[in-house]
């Protein structure tokens, strides 16, 4: 079931709905008794259980003339780490990567280098994709494959080779 644990925590932050939690931990009981024992009124009192019973913290049943309210120990018995709970996985960036792309790529081609290093490294990467990896390419080879994307081959060479992303030895380019 999934809690609202804003909504608990804000039901947690009253020390008048601390005190009638504490109260009401010891056993079940009524709007008045509660207000009597708390030096509070009812009006406020029946305020106070309204917002722990919207937390899911308190419940209650009517038994001939009143409403009884008790601890929901459920709720109270997890601990502080399952009920605030874990962030969802992290996106591994690929939104961020394919917004990058669909910026500066217009019908499959280059519009323009970005200047920003790390959008750069990802249009590099999103080149040397359809390549294999750890395979060795002649500079001819490489040059064709650059040009499907843009015409500037030399400098998309030269800075894949600077990000680390592809090695030069002899005029064979690999894939790193």
């Amino acid at each position: 079931m999934e809690r609202d644990t804003v909504a608990i925590f804000k039901a947690l932050g009253d020390e008048s709905r601390l005190s009638i939690i504490r109260m009401l931990l010891e056993g079940e009981s009524y709007v008045e008794l509660i207000a009597s024992r708390l030096n509070l009124t009812s009006a406020t009192v029946s305020h106070h259980l309204k917002k722990l019973e919207a937390a899911g913290l308190v419940e209650c049943h009517r038994t001939q003339f009143y409403m009884i309210y008790s601890v929901k120990r459920e709720v109270l018995g997890e601990s502080l780490i399952d009920l605030i709970g874990t962030l969802p996985a992290q996106d591994d960036d690929t939104k961020y990567r394919q917004s990058v792309i669909d910026t500066f790529f217009e019908y499959g081609r280059l519009k323009s280098l970005p200047a920003q290093r790390k959008k750069r490294e990802v249009v590099l990467r999103y080149i040397l994709e359809p390549l294999e990896k750890g395979h060795s390419y002649t500079e001819q080879e490489m040059n064709e494959h650059i040009l499907r994307y843009n015409d500037d081959y030399c400098t998309i060479r030269r800075e894949m080779i600077a990000f680390g992303l592809v090695t030069r030895e002899h005029e064979t380019y690999t894939v790193v």
